[in-house]
């Protein structure tokens, strides 16, 4: 199977909240188009469902180690889709809690620009 790039475009937001634990909640119409999936098929699955094999172990180290530490993260993340796809996004986590007191996280997606990409496709080939 080849592996194509999904570009998203600038009016492009991708949205998905997830429990402390990186369990969906919730995902938007438009994240469910990039990833490929249908919503019923995300909710209550683990958020790295999409996490693609070229990240780095350290990326997500740190953003879990910024969130759980109630500060906002940002980065560039390369997500893989169902049919095996992949797409980039620059990727703001928030962490937030919720009126019945539950803990959570709100991840935002927008466009990475090409050199962004770039940048960070070669930077992730060197880490962990």
């Amino acid at each position: 199977m080849s592996s194509q790039e999904l570009k998203l475009n600038n009016d492009s937001f991708l949205l998905s909240e997830t429990d402390e634990k990186g369990i969906i909640r919730f995902a938007n119409e438009e994240f469910c188009e990039f990833a490929e999936y249908k919503l019923e098929e995300l909710i209550g699955k683990p958020h790295n469902i999409v996490r693609h094999p070229d990240m780095p172990k350290a990326a997500f180290k740190d953003l879990w180690q910024t969130v759980q530490s109630g500060k906002p993260w940002k980065g560039f993340v390369k997500n893989k889709t169902k049919n095996g796809n992949y797409y980039w996004v620059f990727a703001t986590v928030f962490p937030f809690k919720s009126c019945d007191g539950s803990k959570g996280y709100i991840s935002c997606r927008r466009m990475a620009a090409q050199s962004e990409i770039d940048k960070y496709e070669q930077l992730y080939k060197t880490m962990e």
